[in-house]
């Protein structure tokens, strides 16, 4: 059985949004024609509370894309987004959401960033994603979303670590990209064990 993963298709990170990933909206009709294709869907959305500890507005004398230092380790620092009720959170109005059974909420605990579907940024910290697809026989993923060089990436790593067969849809996804981290996120994937295939491939 098999699963589509939708991550974070979201106002915020979409053109005009508080943390745009360029041509982040680019995935939607994408997104869409592949929802057709699935029985077994999952969205993933994040949903910060006001002040989050990910948030540069957090510290004094940070700016957004700063690093920081939390108990789990070394933060980016962001712009305030999706923060829990706002539009910014919502999900893009184009994509097509209502085929979607499950979806995870992530980063709603003030102290821990979560980029992850699988698990926050504590890597400890369970969404309970895998139970769920454990629960309904499903082995095989197909990851979508934004962004490829932190949700995207993670949640791929992740998927690989709990047993699932992950295949990242390549022409569904677009970064942030810094210095870089786009390509070195394509690496990461592959040498963990992600297959990358064209929406056109999926059958």
């Amino acid at each position: 059985m098999r699963a589509l993963i939708i991550v974070d298709v979201q106002n915020d990170f979409c053109p005009g949004g508080a943390l745009e990933v360029p041509r982040g909206d680019q995935v939607i009709p994408v997104i869409n024609n592949l929802i057709e294709r699935f029985d077994n869907i999952v969205q993933t959305q994040d949903w910060h509370p006001k002040g989050h500890w990910s948030f540069a507005s957090s510290y004094r004398g940070k700016e957004p894309f700063d690093t920081t230092t939390l108990e789990y380790g070394e933060q980016v620092l962001w712009p305030d987004h999706c923060v829990q009720g706002e539009k910014g959170s919502e999900f893009h109005p184009d994509l097509n959401t209502t085929p979607t059974q499950l979806v995870i909420r992530k980063g709603f605990r003030k102290s821990i960033d979560s980029y992850s579907a699988f698990y926050e940024n504590d890597f400890k910290t369970k969404t309970g994603l895998t139970g769920y697809l454990r629960e309904r026989n499903i082995d095989t993923l197909y990851v979508s979303g934004l962004a490829t060089d932190f949700c995207v990436k993670w949640s791929v790593l992740d998927g690989l670590k709990e047993g699932f067969q992950v295949n990242v849809v390549d022409d569904a996804i677009r970064g942030i990209d810094i210095n870089g981290s786009v390509d070195q996120a394509v690496k990461e994937m592959k040498e963990a064990g992600a297959a990358f295939v064209l929406s056109g491939e999926v059958k």
